[in-house]
């Protein structure tokens, strides 16, 4: 097929120039060689001449007037870098080409533009895409196609919108295949991808060398490749891919244009074993113009399809007839060298008419067959002008059709997995920590290292949560002897050195730390506790049974007594014989009432109503206070009033006593950032060393505070809550969280793995597993931890009994006030008598101080005769009978 496509295209350059030259015997015309170089006789550069031949026919056709000629003069690179660079030198010594279309690869137009540099010829690719070939490199050369790094952005947008968090390159070793790799870094570090390994592959490499370069992508976790490279080589490279297993179900390949712009010149073979690849293919709009060219083209030469390269020909061909028609016809000459004692290539004639022509070329615009490209609009399925798609992310399949991967399915591959063949992942655990956390032993018959705990078993339940098995072995960081080899910033930063994969245990998330690690979402609570002793705030001395009153109720209870016991013997002493006689009788007999209403009932009898009445409201009183005051009386001498002994760091601090921290963990530096100096820094290892220290005090060599992250305040609490309580939370941090290497895409799964243990009744069911020795009846220090706490009891106080003792007034007050109108009345004679003048009080005294005669025993022998009354025989006057 290859020897018959050369023929045709020979055949079909006779065809054109006879034709051209026939007709235009006018000495106007100028007939300008340039020169092609390319790989004769490869399906490529017949399908690429095709378009030259026809791209100049075309223009000449349109453009009848023209005074200039373009004359091709082929040379055949041989597909060699070295043959390339020969060809030029041949075409621009021999047959002083003005110009030069080619050559096809990278590696070959390298060379030619040093010739081309050289001799001031302008080198003209269109399949050439390397970024190192950059025109700054030289004025000479220019490119009619886009480069390599064009292609980026849409592959980022692609692992983007797949939420892949890392690839693999795999190119090829040579200028061509390494020159995408500067933008592709750029564009995947933009978007946070991570590279964590390449593969290059030699072209000249032998099948089993890609087999043992595929076999160690199969090793490592990543499962998403981004392929450039020539199509041949690439071929080869998914046969073998397809053999060892790289092509099922979990991969994704994502191939650049260097093969897909090509597929039409691939054989079924090849392309059936990059079944479920993704690829980039250069777009190109569909005109009129497009579509009568490749009709064209289906008429004359129906033997194969034209592709990118082809329409770029077309185009850089076109580009350089319109440039050598604006530069003109002068100054067609090369200057010769003097070549004796010189090589070829420095005995090199230099093109005159050169530095015009660039000029020219420089200036040309104009809208070719292959159109262009635009970045605007990012990833879309639909390329309308209408279609009004715009840049935002949602779901993949918002951008895309939907894809059949490799191994044949829908499923889009989660792009990172732990390879069954491959390494377990070694995960470093911390040594002499809290036990209830991360425990380690060593089984004394097989001597095999046992990692147990809260933090262990949480994170087996996150790895059984995940979609796919990791295979995982539990390290030690310390030695035999049980003692640590550094603290948790040590542990942390052997993930960073690549001694362990990760770190589980209870390792806190702190911003210092992230900058080395990466860490998962908190799996506990976050937060530095304070811890200090409780103490009792009752003094249990002999005279504790004044503290349940304040002293205004003492004072005010005293002083009733004192006016009820006056109130009664004033409304009784003139009509009971029971409040009668002797002053100091009567005195003492009014307080032996009052008092003794507290604990019995008086012996003395209240006879008048208004004292009754008194009487029932002052029992009343008395049995509130006695009832209210035993009450207290019992919590004070039986309760305990537990109050902390310091409220806050702030108070720790400026007292200057010792505090307490967490051997190994970050709180030692919180510390000295609050302002402790190192001598007042005591660590415990152990929540029973913590007790101790902390019982002890200050005074005894121990401390005043204990400071210790959330997680393990409650542990602590929960054995000793009577005597210890959490005051404050000093310093904010993220809790624990699990440690991998930064950008590690284990992250991201194990985080969505911990909230859906931590929102099943797994974590709870840990919780009671590793910590069902606490204390229940222990409240948790996080729910309502008092920073300034106040003191339990409260004393009994005027208020609460002023309504009461108010009351109590207005009785003995309307009583009095009835008692004193009744007397005024029974006496008016004295008061309103002229003989009583000058001694009505004395009178008035004596009144009251005599007997009623009208008494309550008088009036009820008046007024029930037929009752006998017998006196009691105290109340019989021994003398008078």
């Amino acid at each position: 097929m290859k020897r018959h496509l050369n023929d045709v295209v020979l055949v079909f350059l006779v065809f054109i120039f006879g034709v051209k030259l026939g007709k235009g015997q006018n000495t106007t015309i100028q007939v300008i060689n340039v020169g092609v170089v390319t790989d004769v006789g490869t399906t490529a550069s017949n399908l690429s001449l095709l378009a030259i031949n026809m791209s100049l026919s075309d223009f000449y056709s349109s453009r009848p007037e023209s005074r200039t000629r373009l004359l091709l003069n082929f040379a055949d690179s041989r597909d060699d870098v070295v043959g390339a660079a020969a060809a030029a030198l041949d075409l621009i010594k021999n047959k002083e080409v003005k110009a030069i279309l080619g050559p096809r690869t990278t590696m070959q137009a390298s060379f030619v533009i040093e010739v081309g540099q050289k001799s001031q010829v302008p080198i003209i690719s269109f399949s050439a895409t390397s970024p190192f070939l950059d025109s700054g490199r030289s004025p000479y050369f220019f490119r009619s196609t886009y480069d390599d790094s064009s292609q980026v952005q849409a592959i980022s947008e692609i692992i983007k919108v797949f939420g892949w968090r890392e690839v693999v390159p795999v190119y090829e070793n040579n200028a061509f295949g390494e020159g995408i790799m500067p933008g592709l870094t750029d564009a995947l570090q933009a978007i946070n991808i991570r590279i964590p390994y390449r593969t290059v592959i030699s072209p000249n490499a032998t099948d089993d060398e890609i087999s043992v370069d595929l076999l160690k992508l199969m090793t490592k976790p990543t499962r998403v490749f981004v392929v450039h490279m020539n199509r041949f080589l690439a071929s080869r490279v998914f046969s073998k891919a397809r053999e060892t297993g790289l092509m099922k179900q979990g991969y994704a390949w994502i191939l650049t244009n260097g093969v897909i712009d090509h597929l039409v010149l691939m054989n079924g073979t090849d392309i059936e074993a990059m079944q479920g690849v993704i690829g980039i293919r250069t777009h190109f709009p569909i005109s009129e113009e497009l579509q009568t060219f490749r009709s064209r083209l289906a008429k004359a030469f129906p033997v194969s399809e034209l592709n990118i390269y082809g329409l770029r020909a077309y185009d850089a061909t076109t580009a350089l007839a319109m440039a050598v028609e604006e530069a003109g016809t002068t100054n067609l000459t090369f200057s010769k060298m003097d070549g004796r004692n010189i090589s070829d290539l420095e005995a090199l004639s230099v093109s005159e008419y050169g530095p015009k022509l660039i000029r020219s070329l420089s200036q040309i615009q104009f809208k070719g067959l292959s159109g262009f490209w635009t970045q605007d609009k990012g990833l879309v399925k639909d390329l309308s002008p209408s279609s009004g798609t715009t840049r935002t992310f949602s779901s993949w399949k918002n951008h895309l059709n939907p894809i059949l991967w490799p191994g044949i399915t829908l499923t889009v591959p989660k792009g990172w997995e732990i390879p069954t063949n491959g390494k377990e992942l070694q995960i470093g655990v911390p040594v002499g920590t809290f036990p209830q956390f991360v425990k380690v032993t060593t089984d004394p018959l097989t001597h095999e290292t046992i990692v147990t705990g809260f933090c262990i078993d949480f994170f087996e339940a996150v790895i059984q949560a995940m979609p796919y098995d990791v295979s995982h072995r539990f390290i030690p960081f310390g030695d035999d002897d049980g003692k640590t080899n550094g603290n948790f910033n040590d542990l942390s930063y052997q993930v960073y050195l690549g001694v362990f994969d990760a770190v589980v245990g209870d390792t806190t998330i702190l911003a210092n730390r992230s900058s080395y690690v990466d860490f998962t979402l908190p799996y506990t609570t976050s937060g530095v506790g304070m811890v200090v002793p409780l103490k009792d705030n009752v003094a249990r001395s002999s005279l504790i049974f004044f503290k349940p009153l304040t002293p205004g109720l003492w004072g005010m209870t005293l002083g009733s007594f004192f006016v009820v016991g006056f109130v009664v013997w004033i409304l009784e002493h003139r009509v009971n014989s029971e409040f009668t006689g002797p002053p100091q009788y009567q005195i003492s007999t009014m307080f032996w009432f009052a008092f003794s209403i507290m604990v019995f009932a008086p012996r003395e009898r209240v006879m008048s109503f208004t004292a009754r009445v008194v009487v029932i409201t002052w029992y009343f009183i008395v049995l509130v206070l006695t009832q209210s005051y035993t009450a207290s009386l019992s919590s004070l001498l039986t309760t305990q009033q537990l109050n902390p002994t310091e409220t806050s760091i702030k108070n720790v601090l400026a007292k200057g006593g010792p505090v307490a921290y967490q051997r190994d963990s970050f709180v030692l530096g919180k510390l000295r950032e609050s302002g402790f100096p190192e001598s007042r820094l005591v660590p415990f290892t152990s929540p029973e060393k913590c007790e101790e220290l902390l019982n002890k005090g200050p005074s005894k060599g121990g401390v005043s505070a204990a400071f210790m992250e959330v997680p393990y305040v409650r542990v602590f609490l929960g054995q000793y809550c009577k005597k210890y309580k959490m005051v404050e939370v000093p310093f904010d941090v993220d809790g624990f969280g699990f440690v991998f290497p930064i950008g590690s895409p284990l992250v991201a799964d194990v985080s969505r793995a911990i909230l859906k243990v931590a929102e099943s009744n797994k974590a709870t069911q840990l919780e009671t597993a590793w910590f069902k020795n606490i204390d229940k009846t222990c409240p948790d220090p996080m729910n309502n931890p008092d920073p300034n706490p106040t003191v339990s009891f409260r004393k009994l106080s005027l208020d609460s009994f002023l309504l009461l003792f108010v009351a109590a007034a207005t009785v003995c007050t309307l009583a009095l006030l009835k008692f004193v109108i009744c007397f005024l009345i029974q006496n008016r004679i004295i008061l309103n008598d002229e003989f009583y003048r000058g001694k009505r009080m004395k009178e008035m005294w004596l009144k009251f101080m005599e007997s009623d005669g009208e008494s309550y025993i008088s009036r009820v022998r008046s007024t029930c005769p037929q009752v006998l009354i017998q006196p009691r025989e105290e109340d019989i006057d021994p003398i008078n009978g």
